[in-house]
Protein backbone atom coordinates (compact mmCIF):
# COMPACT_ATOMS: atom_id res chain seq x y z
CA UNK A 1 0.00 0.00 0.00
CA UNK A 2 1.27 3.46 -0.91
CA UNK A 3 2.25 5.75 1.92
CA UNK A 4 0.95 9.29 1.54
CA UNK A 5 1.81 12.58 3.23
CA UNK A 6 -0.12 15.82 3.00
CA UNK A 7 1.36 19.28 3.62
CA UNK A 8 -0.94 22.26 3.76
CA UNK A 9 -3.41 24.30 5.74
CA UNK A 10 -5.29 23.14 8.85
CA UNK A 11 -8.69 22.81 7.15
CA UNK A 12 -7.43 20.63 4.30
CA UNK A 13 -5.26 18.63 6.69
CA UNK A 14 -8.31 17.77 8.79
CA UNK A 15 -10.01 16.20 5.78
CA UNK A 16 -6.95 14.20 4.76
CA UNK A 17 -6.39 13.11 8.37
CA UNK A 18 -9.88 11.53 8.35
CA UNK A 19 -8.79 9.28 5.47
CA UNK A 20 -5.69 8.09 7.32
CA UNK A 21 -3.14 10.21 5.47
CA UNK A 22 -0.23 11.54 7.52
CA UNK A 23 -0.74 15.30 7.62
CA UNK A 24 1.59 18.20 8.31
CA UNK A 25 0.82 21.89 8.75
CA UNK A 26 4.36 23.27 8.62
CA UNK A 27 5.61 26.80 9.19
CA UNK A 28 7.26 28.26 6.06
CA UNK A 29 10.76 27.79 7.48
CA UNK A 30 10.07 24.06 8.08
CA UNK A 31 8.84 23.24 4.58
CA UNK A 32 12.09 22.50 2.66
CA UNK A 33 13.52 20.16 5.32
CA UNK A 34 10.18 18.41 5.86
CA UNK A 35 9.65 17.80 2.15
CA UNK A 36 13.20 16.48 1.81
CA UNK A 37 12.64 14.05 4.72
CA UNK A 38 9.22 12.94 3.46
CA UNK A 39 10.68 12.31 0.00
CA UNK A 40 12.72 9.51 1.56
CA UNK A 41 9.86 8.09 3.65
CA UNK A 42 6.68 8.16 1.54
CA UNK A 43 5.61 7.32 -1.97
CA UNK A 44 3.20 10.22 -2.56
CA UNK A 45 3.43 13.81 -1.32
CA UNK A 46 0.36 16.01 -1.63
CA UNK A 47 1.07 19.74 -1.33
CA UNK A 48 -1.21 22.72 -1.39
CA UNK A 49 -0.15 25.43 -3.83
CA UNK A 50 0.62 27.68 -0.87
CA UNK A 51 3.15 25.16 0.49
CA UNK A 52 4.59 24.49 -2.97
CA UNK A 53 5.26 28.22 -3.39
CA UNK A 54 7.55 28.06 -0.33
CA UNK A 55 9.83 25.42 -1.89
CA UNK A 56 13.18 26.32 -3.45
CA UNK A 57 13.06 27.34 -7.13
CA UNK A 58 13.29 24.36 -9.45
CA UNK A 59 12.44 21.76 -6.79
CA UNK A 60 9.05 20.91 -8.30
CA UNK A 61 10.54 20.57 -11.79
CA UNK A 62 13.25 18.22 -10.49
CA UNK A 63 10.72 16.19 -8.54
CA UNK A 64 8.32 15.84 -11.46
CA UNK A 65 11.21 14.63 -13.63
CA UNK A 66 12.15 11.96 -11.04
CA UNK A 67 10.41 8.64 -10.56
CA UNK A 68 10.11 8.93 -6.81
CA UNK A 69 8.21 10.26 -4.91
CA UNK A 70 5.08 11.21 -6.79
CA UNK A 71 4.31 14.86 -5.95
CA UNK A 72 0.90 16.41 -6.52
CA UNK A 73 0.19 20.12 -6.08
CA UNK A 74 -3.44 20.89 -5.37
CA UNK A 75 -5.34 24.17 -5.04
CA UNK A 76 -5.35 25.86 -1.66
CA UNK A 77 -8.83 25.57 -0.14
CA UNK A 78 -8.63 29.21 0.96
CA UNK A 79 -7.71 30.35 -2.55
CA UNK A 80 -4.52 32.12 -1.49
CA UNK A 81 -2.33 30.55 -4.18
CA UNK A 82 -3.08 28.88 -7.51
CA UNK A 83 -1.17 25.70 -8.36
CA UNK A 84 1.40 25.88 -11.17
CA UNK A 85 0.08 25.18 -14.66
CA UNK A 86 2.15 22.20 -15.79
CA UNK A 87 -0.28 21.13 -18.49
CA UNK A 88 -0.51 24.53 -20.24
CA UNK A 89 2.96 24.50 -21.81
CA UNK A 90 2.51 20.89 -22.90
CA UNK A 91 -0.83 21.67 -24.55
CA UNK A 92 0.85 24.62 -26.28
CA UNK A 93 3.64 22.42 -27.64
CA UNK A 94 1.08 19.96 -28.92
CA UNK A 95 -0.92 22.72 -30.58
CA UNK A 96 -4.04 22.08 -28.53
CA UNK A 97 -3.70 24.96 -26.06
Amino acid sequence: MARFAFLGDEVSAAGFRLTGVATHVPRPDEIPALVRRLGEEVEVILLTAEVAAQLPKGWLDETHAADWPLVCVMPDIRGHQEPPDFAGPIRGQLGIG
